[in-house]
C-alpha cells in the first residue's frame, strides 16, 4: 500500500501547454508502468499541446468547463462532473474554455506522454 497525504504532493508547471497550468502530481513514482494521479490546473484558457499517451487516460472535469480536442475534429466542453476517456495513442489536447479557470483530475497508465507542437487557434476554437 502507499499513502499519499496532502503534504507529500509536489506541484509543478505544466512547460507543454499554451497559457500557465500546474500539475499536482498525486501518484507518480511508476513512471513506465501502474496507474499515475494528477490533479492538474489551468489558468484563463490555457491549453495543453497536441499528446498522445502510450495507455489510457481519463480526464474527471473538477471546476470550470474543458475544452478537448483531438486529431479527428471531434471538439467538446466538458462540465465539472463529466469525464473523457482517451484510448492509447489518440493524439489530442485539453484545456480551460477561454475567460474560465479549470480543474481536472487525470489517470493514466503505462507511462508519460508524447508532447508534439502546440495547439493553433484555428484547432481550438470550439
Amino acid at each position: 500500500m502507499k499513502f499519499v497525504q496532502l503534504s507529500d504532493r509536489k506541484l509543478s508547471a505544466n512547460e507543454q501547454v499554451t497559457g500557465e497550468a500546474h500539475l499536482e502530481r498525486i501518484f507518480s513514482a511508476q513512471r513506465d508502468r501502474g496507474v499515475q494521479l494528477a490533479v492538474v490546473n489551468f489558468q484563463n484558457g490555457s491549453i495543453t499541446h497536441w499528446h498522445d499517451h502510450p495507455g489510457e487516460q481519463i480526464l474527471y472535469v473538477v471546476e470550470g468547463q474543458c475544452r478537448f480536442g483531438n486529431k479527428e475534429g471531434e471538439n467538446i466542453i466538458a462540465n465539472p462532473g463529466d469525464a473523457i476517456y482517451i484510448p492509447p495513442g489518440e493524439v489530442h489536447w485539453h484545456g480551460a474554455v477561454n475567460g474560465q479557470n479549470m480543474s481536472h483530475i487525470s489517470v493514466t497508465n503505462v507511462g508519460p506522454p508524447n508532447w508534439m507542437e502546440p495547439v493553433t487557434n484555428d484547432e481550438a476554437n470550439i
